[in-house]
């Protein structure tokens, strides 16, 4: 299958082509684990698991790591106001962003470094480029001298001279220029410090998830994702880095997704306009949640309202009545196994090949719900069109990570079905009452 994706480096659709025949290394920039995790945060994690998983349903073995950055400044600020250590409020937020993930049906068996896990060979990447001519000590800090690569800017699509100072970036007297950044710095405050020939600090931002590449995937990578306000600076840098080292961007492919406003207004932790992720998924259920990220194209801001979680909802229970009627007329005829994708199947994929289009593969899982709606007011259907439209729904369901938990019935609960079933047939409403009422009892979903 020809997948075709924009590349953010190049601002271009591309043919998706992998630097190994039929593996994917795939990177996306995790989070900084100083608070809870908002639902901007969240956008990245629903898209690219589903990035993931969709090419693994076409037949590639994907790699996946993403990080976590549990020492920064903004950790060793919570672990203040908190009164703990800045390990413990790593630990505390890493905890928490793992449960809303697994919470959201994201794959769990990815890779997962810690930036305190990489000090040494941090270092020693520091180290190279102080050697290359690509940084410099200055005072008690290392630098990057953005000057010493002509290939700055080349993600951002601007030049040198156009590029403002960073976010994370502070103006510094020791600086060569203001749009050099940290690679080391040495700190006085209360949180973790490495020794190093460059005195007892810790590592700035911009390096960690360079040097985590090439530790796990041993070189460049196939796909290096995150949400657009990392593009510039922190995607940017990293591709300097690389540069000056292995002349070569990093990745092949530049994946952003656009972000999350609340009510028209860029949401961000430093406004205070944040609803998090855990208190969503507390209010719907977590697949209606991922439902209403993926009803979006992943380059297109999401405007978040109340309405739009509403209207999520709703269009969620039509997929899981429509699964469950199907699943239970399978199970109660024993025929649950087997099944062929059908040719909506192929449309759907053709949208996720185009760009990941999961609004335009979503319109196709409607079109499924609809013809398993129409074939089951039928009695004539053969099982084998029912088991093709249940693995054609089942499969989309699992590309888009749209899960939905049925218990299986025992031998008695089918029993205690299909009485019901007959009672209806029959006309005897008043046994059909008794029947589901117990069946109501028991908790089985029909």
């Amino acid at each position: 299958m020809e997948i075709k994706v924009y590349n953010s480096l190049t601002n271009q659709i591309e043919e998706f082509k992998t630097l190994k025949p039929n593996e994917v290394s795939m990177y996306v920039c995790g989070p900084t684990v100083y608070s809870d995790s908002h639902i901007g945060n969240a956008r990245p994690v629903i898209f690219f698991d589903t990035v993931k998983r969709f090419l693994q349903y076409v037949g590639y073995k994907v790699k996946f790591a993403s990080n976590f950055t549990d020492i920064d400044d903004k950790i060793i600020n919570a672990a203040i106001k908190e009164g703990i250590s800045d390990e413990e409020v790593a630990n505390k937020y890493i905890a928490a962003y793992l449960d809303v993930c697994e919470k959201l049906g994201c794959e769990m068996d990815i890779i997962r470094p810690r930036v305190t896990e990489n000090i040494d060979e941090i270092l020693e990447f520091v180290k190279r480029l102080v050697d290359h001519n690509s940084a410099y000590v200055s005072g008690d800090d290392v630098y990057y001298d953005v000057n010493s690569n002509n290939k700055y800017g080349i993600l951002s699509n601007q030049k040198l001279d156009e590029l403002e100072i960073g976010s994370r970036i502070e103006i510094n007297t020791g600086k060569k220029d203001p749009r050099d950044f940290t690679l080391w710095k040495k700190t006085k405050d209360i949180g973790r410090k490495w020794a190093s020939e460059f005195g007892l600090g810790r590592p700035g931002w911009h390096t960690e998830c360079v040097v985590m590449i090439h530790k796990i995937f041993g070189g460049m990578i196939d796909i290096h994702g995150g949400g657009i306000d990392l593009k510039f600076p922190h995607h940017e840098n990293e591709i300097a880095q690389n540069y000056s080292l292995y002349n070569n961007y990093l990745a092949n492919f530049w994946i952003h997704n656009a972000r999350i406003d609340l009510k028209g207004e860029k949401m961000s932790k430093s406004l205070g306009n944040i609803i998090n992720t855990k208190d969503i998924i507390k209010i719907y259920e977590p697949q209606v949640f991922r439902l209403a990220i993926l009803s979006n194209h992943y380059r297109q801001i999401i405007n978040y309202q109340e309405e739009l979680m509403i209207q999520m909802k709703g269009e969620w229970e039509k997929i899981v009545k429509a699964y469950i009627s199907l699943y239970r007329k399978l199970e109660l005829n024993d025929s649950l196994d087997g099944g062929n994708v059908i040719n909506l199947m192929d449309d759907f994929l053709k949208e996720m090949a185009y760009d990941f289009n999961t609004s335009n593969a979503i319109t196709h899982l409607f079109s499924m719900v609809k013809i398993i709606n129409t074939d089951l007011r039928k009695n004539d259907i053969d099982l084998k069109i029912y088991q093709d439209e249940f693995k054609t729904l089942k499969d989309m369901l699992y590309i888009l990570g749209l899960n939905i938990d049925l218990k299986p019935l025992s031998s008695e609960e089918k029993e205690l079905v299909n009485n019901w079933l007959n009672a209806r047939k029959e006309k005897n409403f008043s046994l059909a009452d008794e029947l589901r009422n117990k069946i109501n009892e028991l908790g089985i979903k029909l």
